[in-house]
């Protein structure tokens, strides 16, 4: 065996090591960042507040999607009617805590309804693209026809 062929066999042994240290370092970080993105799921968690239903990524007729809107609205309340009739609690702190957590509640409330007009909005976009679609397929189609 020659000179460069063992150093070309250490460069790559020395090339794998590398990368592989690499994969361990993006696989822990990835962990760490998992662990922690539990930790605080569960920390929300502990806020009871009923997530709206995400709307489905399928196309669905129109028919049905506005079927099964108001269905989905009646069966989840956003917010548990208990919360104001709840008495505020008369130690400073927990009164604070109280304000923190309904201030919490609030925001979620808001980034949902923020949410949902952007998904009311592009749903309109979308029916409006359609619309136009079916009328430059029946265009074609008179065309064609035509012809």
């Amino acid at each position: 065996m020659n000179l460069d062929q063992r150093n070309n066999s250490k460069l790559i042994w020395m090339i794998t090591a590398g990368l592989v240290v690499i994969l361990l370092l993006i696989v822990v970080f990835l962990w760490l960042n998992n662990t922690n993105s539990t930790t605080e799921q569960t920390k929300q968690s502990a806020i009871p507040v009923a997530q709206p239903a995400k709307t489905p990524q399928v196309a669905q007729p129109l028919e049905e999607t506005v079927a099964s809107t108001p269905a989905i609205e009646s069966n989840q309340a956003l917010v548990n009617e208990s919360i104001l009739k709840d008495e505020v609690p008369q130690n400073e702190s927990l009164a604070k805590e109280e304000v923190a957590r309904l201030d919490d509640i609030q925001k979620q409330l808001d980034e949902q309804a923020k949410i949902l007009k952007s998904q009311h909005a592009d749903a309109d976009q979308l029916i409006k693209l359609k619309e136009e679609q079916i009328k430059l397929l029946e265009q074609q189609l008179s065309a064609q026809q035509n012809s």
